[in-house]
């Protein structure tokens, strides 16, 4: 069920954590919202309030251990628990290995792998204090398979692979009933490519999602769908894309 889930979503002000948050507000869900532009944090929270659903916001650099752990204060003090976090905020900066562009290598670091793990250190004493929760985070078909261009990126996308199917495996095996879901999306239209700098890899990924790119209220489904398993059972993996497009 996912009426009246706490659910914290990162990386919430645009694209596929925006598209989320008001499907999973729609369907009951209490949402908290973190990313780091508060305006369109507070039109969003606005809307669904105004829809006659339950979210609140906070500014959220994943980067910080301290701002991950005031997001999970706030949902607590909020609302009283936390069931579920949705570790989605990501940055696309691709290029060649050889543009050597040192500083997007290490931003993708910093948040595609290092705000993961801020995530789930933030929230984790409380899933093993209450003995449940959730944890999704986004992935990408780059972290299933490898792509020219998508060195650093696709590396930090096969380390969220990897994180999340030992986080399963430690948390089925100590018992502390914590559930995960990975998500693999391939061309989504979000703002992701707003951040390649790389003139040449750009606009092959804008002919790539004009040709093929689908809306991220299908990936928001998905959520919706591991959301809405019994307690009982984890659906781990989700490699969700446009049926046209051969990724």
């Amino acid at each position: 069920m996912i009426k009246d889930k706490v659910v914290i979503i990162t990386g919430a002000s645009s694209g596929i954590g925006e598209a989320a948050a008001r499907l999973l507000a729609d369907r009951g869900a209490k949402v908290v919202l973190g990313a780091r532009r508060e305006d369109r944090l507070k039109e969003i929270a606005e809307d669904i309030g105004e829809a006659g659903g339950h979210a609140i916001h906070q500014v959220l650099d994943v980067t910080s251990p301290a701002e991950n752990d005031a997001i999970v204060k706030l949902a607590k003090d909020t609302f009283g628990r936390v069931d579920a976090i949705f570790l989605n905020a990501g940055l696309m900066p691709s290029s060649p290995v050889s543009a050597l562009k040192t500083d997007e290598w290490h931003k993708m670091v910093d948040v595609n792998i290092t705000g993961v793990l801020n995530g789930v250190a933030a929230v984790m004493p409380t899933f093993l204090s209450q003995k449940s929760g959730h944890i999704l985070a986004t992935s990408s078909v780059a972290g299933l398979k490898a792509y020219p261009g998508s060195a650093v990126y696709g590396g930090t996308k096969w380390f969220v692979r990897d994180f999340m199917e030992v986080l399963r495996m430690e948390s089925a095996m100590e018992g502390t009933n914590i559930r995960t879901a990975t998500i693999y999306p391939a061309a989504i239209n979000t703002e992701l490519l707003t951040t390649i700098t790389d003139t040449k890899t750009a606009e092959g990924m804008k002919d790539l999602y004009a040709d093929f790119g689908i809306s991220p209220d299908r990936i928001a489904e998905v959520v919706a769908f591991a959301l809405d398993m019994p307690e009982d059972t984890t659906v781990n993996e989700f490699t969700v894309g446009p049926a046209r497009q051969p990724w």
